[in-house]
């Protein structure tokens, strides 16, 4: 019997979760996939002691562990770090991408031509690439350069929660469903529930869209306010997910908003996301700071989605005389870009 390969294209926090269970079901599931999982790890020396002068894949192997992005978890002994992407998912029958969708075009270049034959692909990452013939959905851009299927796994997934194997849930969505069947056995754990849903785009759009509400509920905290005034944000920024979502592809389905990729994953990430805390710590600073210099201080080198995914969607609704149908949306941006101070947030 065949056994699958897998590896996983990005170590960042989320990445790393995501590796450890897919570690932890090749073991016990050996007779299906091979145990060993290559993780693609951008290669940057790692000065903190006592690694200091190493670089961060012989970190990783060495240890087992991410002390950089996901430190306190081991990922697997059979977890290997690779520092070329090509290497990485070389005979790789299943591929996983998790890297910051600004990325994400650069690493799908290297990899043309160089997929193995009949390989399939998800997506864990949360955006959408903006070009002047429209919106491409990371799953399209994985499917058109690659010329290979691509899922998707979305839901409220903050990355130590579920590595202190806290209950979490997610969808698979998914056009090929053979592929998300296979999918959903590398990542379904006693902790971390997958679903399969036969809506891709929906599932990715509300990952995707999550991070501009998000950036509204740090504003509210930022402002001491208080849980109704983020429950409006919420209640708002659902309402325009959906909308936006049917605008750009009308077969999304209403039910996607009400599974963990949709309701579920817009919560957890206005209460305990990197996108809230940010924007909370942006707005209460007394002295102007930027949001860049905000990730460097706060996310240790972790990427902030919401601020691009807002102007990148805010570039559509200009194109397309949307802007006065998407009030929160609107008011983010404008907040995000200096025309508006934060207090607008609850004026939307």
């Amino acid at each position: 019997m065949a056994r699958y390969s897998v590896a996983m294209v990005g170590s960042g926090a989320w990445a790393c979760a995501a590796v450890r269970m897919i570690a932890q079901n090749t073991q016990v599931v050996s007779q299906s996939f091979v145990d060993e999982v290559r993780m693609w790890v951008y290669e940057e020396d790692f000065e903190v002691r006592p690694w200091g002068g190493k670089k961060l894949t012989e970190v990783i192997n060495q240890t087992h562990t991410n002390p950089k992005y996901f430190p306190g978890f081991d990922l697997g002994p059979n977890v290997v770090a690779v520092p070329n992407i090509v290497d990485a998912v070389a005979d790789a029958d299943l591929i996983v991408f998790c890297a910051p969708h600004q990325f994400l075009h650069h690493i799908c270049k290297q990899l043309v031509g160089k997929i193995k034959p009949g390989a399939a692909a998800i997506s864990l990452t949360k955006g959408m690439r903006v070009r002047p013939e429209g919106p491409q959905l990371i799953s399209q851009m994985v499917r058109r350069l690659l010329g290979i299927d691509c899922c998707v796994l979305m839901g409220a997934n903050i990355a130590t929660d579920i590595g202190r194997e806290q209950l979490s849930e997610a969808v698979i969505g998914y056009d090929n469903l053979d592929a998300a069947t296979l999918f959903q056995k590398i990542f379904q754990r006693p902790y971390f529930r997958v679903n399969l849903l036969p809506d891709p785009v929906g599932a990715e759009m509300c990952g995707t869209l999550k991070n501009i509400v998000a950036l509204g509920a740090g504003m509210v905290d930022g402002l001491g306010l208080g849980p109704n005034s983020k429950a409006a944000i919420i209640r708002q920024g659902l309402v325009e997910m959906r909308a936006f979502s049917k605008a750009l592809y009308p077969s999304v389905r209403d039910d996607t908003f009400m599974e963990s990729c949709g309701v579920g994953d817009l919560v957890a990430t206005c209460y305990g996301g990197r996108n809230r805390l940010v924007a909370c710590e942006w707005t209460k600073a007394q002295m102007p700071r930027t949001f860049e210099d905000l990730e460097t201080d706060l996310l240790k080198g972790q990427k902030l989605q919401g601020v691009l995914t807002s102007n990148e969607v805010q570039e559509i609704l200009k194109v397309r005389g949307w802007e006065s149908q998407y009030p929160l949306f609107t008011t983010v941006n404008r907040i995000i870009n200096g025309y508006l101070p934060p207090k607008y947030v609850v004026e939307f």
